[in-house]
C-alpha cells in the first residue's frame, strides 16, 4: 500500500458545503483536498433555484431557524460565525452582483447559478485548495476512534481530519446519491432514514391532469390528515400532469411525506377566493348571477376562476353548461360556493428523489458536535450540508445551512490542528 502524500484535510463533496469548508481550511492555513465524484465540482447549485440560485435569505437567525427542520436551534452556533451577509460579501468580493428580491430571498443579478458555481471556485482556487473530480470515496480509514485517512480509487489518501460533505439523495443525477449515508454508517452513526422534501405530490383522479400547465397565485391551501387539519399555506401553486406542485405545495410536502410514510389519509383543499369569507363570496355569486340573468352559467364562471378551469369546475359540479344564470338554485349556489373554498385532492403518493429539491433525514444531530461540526463518535470525523439531518422550506435556507455548516467545520478541523 503506497501512501499518497499526506494531506491537513481531506473534504469529500465539492458542492456548496465542501467548498466552504474547503476554502475555509485552507485560509487557515490547511493544505486541503477536495475529492468529488462526478467530473466537474459544484454541479447541484448549477440546478438550485430553476437554474437562477437562490443564495441565502435575509432572516435575522431567530426568524430563520423557524424554518429549518427537525431542529434548527442545532445551527445556532453555526450561524452565528458564519451567516447570509458572510457569503453575500465574499461572493460580491469575487465578481457576483447580488439582488434581493420578494421574499428575503438574494438571487444573483444577472439569474445565472454558474457565477455562484465560479465565484465559489475562484476563491478556493486562490486558496491553492486541491481539487480532484472523478474520485468516488470507497472508506474512511479509522482507526482507535480517530480518523486517518479514505480509501479512494482503491488508493489510500492519508489525513488528520476528513469532512463529510456529499450531499443527500436528491437530484441523483448531480451526484448526490447517498454515497455520505453509507460513510457515516460504516463510521458508527445513525442515519434518521432519508425521504424526498421540498417535492411534488401525486394526486388521485384526473382533475389536475385537465388542469396541467396552469399555475395559481394568493390561494390557500389546507393539508388534512385523517380529516383533522394539520396546516396550511399562503400563496402560488401549480397543477401538473400527476397532480400538484409549486413553491406553497413544496413547502407543505415535508408534512405530507411524513404522514404517507405513516400510511395516513392525506387530502389537499384550494381555497381559490382566500380575500372573501363564505358570506361575502356568496353576496357576489348572488349579484352576478343576478345582473347577467340571461347569460350561459359557462360565460358566468369565467369572473370567478381562470379560463382554463371553468369546463373543469362545471365537471365536477355536474351543472348543465347550457344552464343560464337566474335559474341556477340557492342549492347551485352553495355547491358553486363550498368548491371555490374547497377544491379538494386525495394525495396519492409524493415524486422520488429525482424530483425533490432536498434530504430530509441524514446523519442525526445528536452525535454531531453543534459547537464544531465534529462526530462525537470518531475524532477528526467532520459533517457538512445536507447529509445532517437538517432540511429547510424554499427560500435560499436550505444553500445557507450548506456554506455555515461547511464554514465551522472547516474553521474547527483547523482549530484543532
Amino acid at each position: 500500500m503506497h501512501h499518497m502524500s499526506k494531506f491537513d484535510v481531506l473534504v469529500v463533496g465539492a458542492g456548496p458545503a465542501g467548498l466552504l469548508a474547503a476554502g475555509r481550511a485552507a485560509e487557515l492555513g490547511g493544505k486541503v483536498l477536495v475529492l468529488e465524484k462526478m467530473e466537474q465540482p459544484g454541479r447541484k447549485l448549477l440546478i438550485t433555484g430553476k437554474g437562477r440560485c437562490n443564495i441565502t435569505n435575509s432572516a435575522e437567525i431567530p426568524e430563520f431557524l423557524k424554518h429549518v427542520y427537525p431542529k434548527g436551534r442545532f445551527l445556532r452556533n453555526a450561524f452565528a460565525h458564519y451567516y447570509s451577509d458572510d457569503i453575500i460579501a465574499l461572493l460580491e468580493k469575487h465578481g457576483v452582483d447580488i439582488s434581493l428580491e420578494r421574499g428575503g430571498r438574494y438571487f444573483p443579478t444577472g439569474n445565472k447559478a454558474s457565477e455562484v458555481q465560479r465565484a465559489l471556485l475562484a476563491w478556493v482556487n486562490e486558496l491553492n485548495v486541491e481539487i480532484r473530480c472523478n474520485q468516488r470515496v470507497e472508506h474512511l480509514i479509522i482507526d482507535n476512534n480517530s480518523i486517518t485517512g479514505v480509501q479512494v480509487n482503491g488508493q489510500t489518501l492519508m489525513a488528520q481530519k476528513v469532512i463529510l460533505a456529499t450531499g443527500g439523495k436528491s437530484y441523483p443525477a448531480t451526484g448526490s446519491t447517498g454515497d455520505g449515508y453509507q460513510l457515516a454508517k460504516k463510521a458508527g452513526h445513525s442515519i434518521v432514514p432519508p425521504k424526498p422534501a421540498l417535492v411534488p405530490l401525486e394526486t388521485e383522479g384526473v382533475v389536475a391532469k385537465k388542469l396541467q400547465g396552469l399555475a395559481l397565485k394568493n390561494v390557500k391551501i389546507s393539508v388534512w390528515v385523517n380529516d383533522k387539519k394539520a396546516g396550511e399555506a399562503f400563496g402560488e401553486m401549480l397543477f401538473t400532469h400527476f397532480g400538484l406542485s409549486g413553491p406553497i405545495i413544496l413547502t407543505l410536502s415535508r408534512m405530507v411525506v411524513d404522514e404517507i410514510h405513516k400510511n395516513n389519509k392525506v387530502d389537499i383543499t384550494i381555497d381559490l377566493k382566500p380575500a372573501l369569507d363564505e358570506q361575502k363570496l356568496d353576496k357576489r355569486l348572488l349579484r352576478d348571477l343576478n345582473e347577467h340573468g340571461k347569460k350561459k352559467i359557462s360565460n358566468i364562471f369565467r369572473y370567478w376562476l381562470p379560463s382554463s378551469m371553468v369546463s373543469v369546475f362545471i365537471d365536477l359540479l355536474e351543472l348543465d353548461p347550457e344552464k343560464v344564470c337566474h335559474q341556477v338554485s340557492s342549492k347551485e349556489r352553495k355547491q358553486i360556493r363550498y368548491l371555490l373554498k374547497n377544491l379538494r385532492f386525495s394525495i396519492s403518493g409524493h415524486r422520488s428523489f429525482k424530483e425533490a429539491i432536498i434530504t430530509a433525514g441524514g446523519v442525526s444531530t445528536n452525535e454531531i458536535s453543534s459547537k464544531t461540526m465534529e462526530s462525537k463518535l470518531v475524532t477528526g470525523l467532520y459533517f457538512a450540508g445536507e447529509l445532517i439531518d437538517l432540511d429547510a422550506e424554499t427560500g435560499g435556507y436550505n444553500l445557507q445551512i450548506a456554506y455555515s455548516t461547511g464554514w465551522l467545520a472547516g474553521n474547527s478541523c483547523m482549530k484543532e490542528l
